[in-house]
């Protein structure tokens, strides 16, 4: 496995959210808010995330979205890219694109989603994109929605196989597996928090860093709290995940991103809540359970 710089590939690098107007990705929106995300102090973005809406992307639109993300960032901190389908000839033709592309720091290739493949499926999947490139890549662990689970020696034999593999975005409650990759893999293993009620917790076992939907409203906090974290300041840590706690909650009122879309609209961090079917913006019940949470944690004043 690779060594990365200390401070290489860290921090809270958020799923950034498609904006759509009338239909059509707006890339100039997208642009955007990658610049909101630097100036208002994230380490990085992800592009093209679970929050982005990938399944209704087209190819050319996600690898699109990497190039503009990459233009916009300048160079100002991490950009990683998401190239991971429920198909493998679209993973490869996203990882490809991706790993071409200067300014992209690292993979985020998610385990292929409804096929249900088996343990001996994944290493040989992962297995057969690594060949094709030299990008540093993560597995994005995310068993409630793609179905299948990635055990520790399936992760132990593809970091084997893989030079290049130096992570995961660990999407799931099982704080233990933590520990147990840190130990096999070492405490450089990149390991970043991808639900937002663990997001203290995590880090605090051993996680680098925080994928986190709710860094598109707040990266400043998120970014606080690695640094807390770091800085081995867990009482600042732990109240800055008080301090957050109401918005985690809210990113799940329904599926993601419909909650975050309408919160951004509202705060006035996008132009539009827009999406593509099957999603479809938040009802006015739960707009308003929204807005509630928005007044409690002083979001809309602040507004």
């Amino acid at each position: 496995m690779i060594q990365l710089d200390k401070t290489a590939l860290r921090g809270s690098i958020p799923p950034l959210i498609t904006p759509f107007k009338n239909g059509a990705v707006d890339y100039d929106a997208y642009a955007d808010l990658v610049n909101f995300q630097f100036e208002q102090g994230g380490h990085g973005i992800l592009v093209n995330g679970t929050t982005s809406e990938p399944s209704s992307l087209t190819v050319e639109e996600r690898n699109r979205l990497v190039d503009v993300a990459v233009e916009a960032a300048a160079g100002r901190g991490h950009v990683v890219a998401a190239t991971g389908s429920q198909s493998y000839a679209e993973t490869e033709a996203l990882t490809l694109h991706a790993a071409k592309k200067p300014g992209v720091d690292a993979l985020l290739i998610v385990t292929p989603y409804y096929s249900r493949p088996p343990q001996r499926g994944i290493v040989e999947y992962y297995k057969a994109l690594a060949a094709q490139h030299d990008k540093p890549w993560m597995i994005y662990h995310i068993p409630g929605r793609a179905a299948v689970d990635v055990k520790r020696e399936t992760v132990r034999q593809i970091a084997e196989a893989s030079p290049t593999f130096v992570g995961m975005k660990h999407a799931s409650t099982d704080l233990a597996f933590v520990s147990d990759l840190l130990q096999d893999h070492g405490e450089d293993f990149r390991i970043f928090v991808g639900l937002e009620d663990l997001s203290f917790p995590m880090m605090a076992v051993g996680a680098c860093g925080l994928m986190n939907a709710v860094g598109n409203i707040q990266p400043g906090p998120l970014a606080a709290m690695c640094q807390a974290v770091w800085d081995g300041d867990l009482f600042r840590g732990r109240e800055l995940h008080r301090q957050l706690f109401e918005i985690n909650k809210a990113v799940f009122f329904d599926i993601n991103p419909i909650p975050m879309k309408y919160m951004m609209k509202r705060l006035g961090i996008l132009p539009r809540n827009e999406h593509r079917l099957p999603l479809v913006p938040a009802d006015a019940a739960l707009e308003r359970r929204l807005d509630d949470v928005l007044a409690l944690t002083g979001f809309l004043k602040a507004a």
